[in-house]
């Protein structure tokens, strides 16, 4: 399937840094609240723990929305864009074992780089607190499919 023109710019100017860490967005097909099934979040919150879901980089933090997910990636090495299609793609293979037949992910993502002077427990803290801004929950630690490196909470 051929990627949308405005796809490609989005990936114009990308560069993969060492040590370089982003707040990565990638959203559901159709923005489907596919997450919202307690299986299919558990599946996601499942593989963005998992180490071996991030051989190149370390995912700081994490939190599965209804209808996306939030990462904050360190890139280890390698290329952020392989990264992450190497997630969203553990992602769609579990998924379509249980029997998920349509497309899981839309193409690419979203991505912004933290500045060396930005606080990287303020942007963590930003979202995971996703859940409590969209309603979802009152309280964080009511929503059961985020995780922090700091906190060792969630799924």
């Amino acid at each position: 399937m051929p990627s949308a023109p405005a796809s490609n710019a989005l990936r114009k100017g990308r560069a993969s840094q060492a040590g370089r860490i982003c707040l990565v967005t990638a959203f559901t097909w159709g923005r489907a609240h596919l997450f919202a099934q307690c299986g299919a979040a558990r599946t996601v919150a499942r593989l963005s723990h998992a180490s071996s879901t991030w051989p190149d980089a370390t995912c700081l933090a994490w939190v599965v929305m209804p209808d996306h997910w939030h990462g904050l990636i360190q890139l280890d090495q390698g290329d952020l864009s392989r990264t992450v299609a190497r997630f969203k793609s553990k992602v769609t293979v579990a998924l379509r074992a249980s029997g998920r037949k349509y497309p899981v992910w839309q193409q690419g993502f979203d991505e912004r780089t933290l500045r060396a002077e930005d606080n990287l427990r303020t942007a963590a803290r930003y979202l995971v607190g996703h859940p409590v801004r969209a309603g979802l929950v009152d309280r964080i630690g009511d929503y059961p499919y985020w995780d922090a490196v700091w906190v060792g909470g969630g799924a």
